[in-house]
């Protein structure tokens, strides 16, 4: 399979909205996909690098959020919503989209790259270690400021 992982511009607004409509519920299903308007505003933020993954027909078969931000310790990358279309699994595209973000993230200076993996997600978690990420001995919080 013939496959290009590039960095979705506001060019691709309307295409990745389609695709991500497809794409989101296969991650979640309690969030429900962005808008147009929430996908424009996502790739015009300095902070988001969104990569797709496309086939040999152009179509988005994949797509990875890389969230780079300062702090005073140093620059820092959270890998969010990797998402692999399910008729398109088994075919590497998961680990392009990885590779593609690790080297972003060196590009753009990050000391450290995280991320987080429900337990029961095991071919994911083979992915990120395959990829060198490596699990640390911490616990995440999380707050709701909407609840």
């Amino acid at each position: 399979m013939a496959l290009s992982v590039t960095i979705a511009t506001a060019a691709d607004a309307e295409e990745l909205t389609d695709a991500l409509e497809h794409l989101v519920p296969q991650l979640s299903r309690t969030s429900a996909p962005p808008t147009f308007e929430a996908v424009r505003a996502m790739l015009a933020h300095d902070a988001v690098t969104q990569l797709v993954a496309r086939d040999g027909a152009g179509a988005i078969v994949g797509v990875a959020t890389l969230i780079t931000f300062p702090i005073p310790t140093g620059r820092r990358g959270w890998v969010e919503d990797v998402i692999v279309d399910e008729d398109s699994t088994n075919q590497g595209i998961g680990r392009r989209l990885l590779d593609a973000m690790i080297a972003q993230a060196q590009e753009l200076g990050c000391k450290t790259l995280d991320l987080t993996s429900r337990p029961r997600r095991a071919a994911a978690i083979h992915l990120y270690e395959s990829a060198g990420f490596a699990r640390r001995e911490t616990t995440v919080w999380r707050h709701d400021p909407g609840a």
